[in-house]
């Protein structure tokens, strides 16, 4: 059983959870936190610590944002966008396989309260993360590699520092995008 409460969106989500690991949920029903269910996770926060397993779309993103900046030691889990569509083209978590959902899970990664400035733009930009036709592949690729997820390249630059990705990390998943291209 997985320690940490997971904080998905909404039921399905739970129920994909369930079919995949062994783990207590809560729901936080789209971005209508209430003040009760803001104090149900942070409960669980202080706790048991909290793993935010958002859909990966923007309404997502907005919550995994409010929820980081009042949870900062909160766990962080990433469910590639590409496995997260369904085919009705209806893209969230509860669209992916249990499997994806249990290697999100292995990844989670811990928000840097400070974020760190081991990439700038130019890591970006040269190593072909924006600005060419494979960009948002490469970025989708990467992310699931590192476990941050699919994000635009300014979001994705921000993710690289936050989630305390090191060089290392980020070279040898490099690696695996041009053995898997080549």
């Amino acid at each position: 059983m997985i320690q940490q409460v997971i904080i998905v969106e909404g039921k399905s989500d739970v129920a994909a959870v369930r079919r995949s690991v062994e783990a207590d949920c809560l729901i936080t029903g789209g971005f209508s936190l209430t003040r009760q269910l803001v104090g149900q996770i942070e409960a669980a926060y202080q706790r048991r610590g909290i793993i935010i397993l958002t859909d990966p779309d923007s309404a997502g993103e907005r919550i995994r944002s409010f929820l980081r900046e009042r949870f900062p030691a909160a766990g962080h889990a990433f469910v590639p966008r590409s496995e997260a569509i369904g085919d009705d083209g209806r893209i969230g978590v509860e669209k992916a396989s249990p499997e994806q959902i249990r290697t999100a899970l292995a990844k989670v990664r811990l928000a840097e309260v400070t974020p760190g400035t081991e990439f700038d733009i130019t890591d970006i930009v040269d190593n072909g993360l924006a600005g060419v036709n494979e960009a948002a592949d490469k970025r989708a690729f990467l992310g699931t590699e590192l476990g941050i997820g699919w994000a635009n390249a300014k979001t994705f630059l921000q993710r690289l520092n936050r989630y305390g990705v090191s060089r290392a990390e980020f070279d040898q998943a490099l690696a695996k995008w041009e053995a898997r291209n080549d």
